[in-house]
């Protein structure tokens, strides 16, 4: 039985062709790439492409195309065996962390890609990454697919979505998980571990929970910061989630002002989440004296979620009616796989 996988063309370098007269990058109808990448047609999968209708950069990506990219799959979720969507890097991992909220119970493969090289290019990267992420978006065995989860592929690595973070705006090898392993390693075998797959609950339908909150801001903690205005500016935003990225593993300035100033905004009915400034490891209250505040101030523990994946959590869980638990009892649960226990 062949496989059906449908593209999903958002925008980004992997659709763009190079000027060579004017040396800058144009989009181009990304409709013709069978006739670009010819062995698309030797793939043992029918691929149907579903483009936006303005290809967009992914620093213009946001709330409401992670909307669009999710209706798309809901309303072709029983007609394909998997999903291809193909994105620009910069906010690539943003769109899969909120992907991974947004679809639950799923049972088949959401696959991210993109490039660092326009597809037209002598050097791109670009056509390794898309023709494996075909196949990893019908990869089966027998009627279950293999993958059944959010992931992300590039430069030979599958990677769990919510667990990635871009490392690297020069390099091939551009997204790392730095605190899970890779999912899957594309080499003379297509591989995946499947002992660390994420699966849904047995009892979880598939269903899209399209409830994405704005009223969730980051900060990043640096020395000598002054968080006077920190208050004001919150109460007036109408913020409902704070996330301070602070120091290492959950240090934070000894400050009774900057203190009495967080007591204030959680008074005033807004969560304050902490996540670390490093790349790998997790938050840990209570290690040192200096995070201790975060006891005091009542604030939840992000443990080792990135700053894209603790973000679009949080957009997805305040307020959400279809959730009966607190805030911060779920956001301290790991939902998708995006978090250790």
């Amino acid at each position: 039985m062949k496989r059906k996988v449908l593209i999903i063309y958002t925008g980004g370098t992997i659709g763009m062709e190079k000027d060579y007269e004017s040396g800058s990058l144009k989009a181009f109808d990304f409709s013709t790439i069978a006739s670009r990448i010819p062995e698309i047609n030797l793939l043992d999968c029918d691929v149907t492409l579903s483009q936006f209708s303005i290809p967009l950069d992914s620093s213009d990506v946001g709330p409401e195309h992670w909307t669009a990219i999710a209706k798309i799959i809901e309303e072709n979720y029983g007609d394909y065996s998997g999903f291809l969507i193909l994105h620009g890097t910069d906010t690539m991992a943003y769109t899969a962390s909120a992907l991974s909220f947004m679809l639950k119970g799923l049972r088949k493969p959401v696959i991210l890609t993109g490039s660092q090289l326009p597809i037209g290019d002598l050097r791109t990267d670009a056509k390794e990454n898309l023709l494996t992420s075909l196949y990893y978006a019908s990869f089966y065995d027998g009627d279950e697919a293999v993958i059944q989860e959010v992931a992300l592929y590039f430069e030979y690595k599958l990677l769990r979505g919510n667990r990635c973070i871009k490392a690297s705006a020069e390099n091939f090898d551009a997204f790392k998980t730095p605190n899970y392993p890779i999912l899957g390693q594309s080499g003379v075998n297509l591989e995946a571990d499947r002992n660390i797959l994420y699966r849904a609950p047995k009892d979880e339908e598939f269903n899209v929970d399209l409830h994405i909150s704005k009223k969730v801001f980051l900060i990043w903690i640096f020395p000598g910061m002054n968080l006077n205005e920190l208050e004001s500016f919150i109460k007036a935003s109408e913020i409902k989630v704070l996330i301070l990225r602070v120091f290492g593993s959950g240090t934070f300035f000894s400050d009774k002002n900057i203190e009495n100033i967080l007591l204030n905004i959680r008074a005033n009915g807004t969560e304050i989440v902490i996540i670390s400034q490093c790349i790998s490891g997790e938050i840990s209250i209570g290690k040192y004296d200096n995070s201790n505040i975060f006891k005091r101030i009542g604030a939840i523990s992000g443990g080792d979620l990135t700053a894209e994946s603790a973000l679009t959590k949080a957009m997805h869980l305040i307020e959400n009616p279809h959730y009966t638990e607190s805030f911060g009892t779920l956001f301290q649960k790991n939902l998708r796989g995006e978090m250790s226990n």
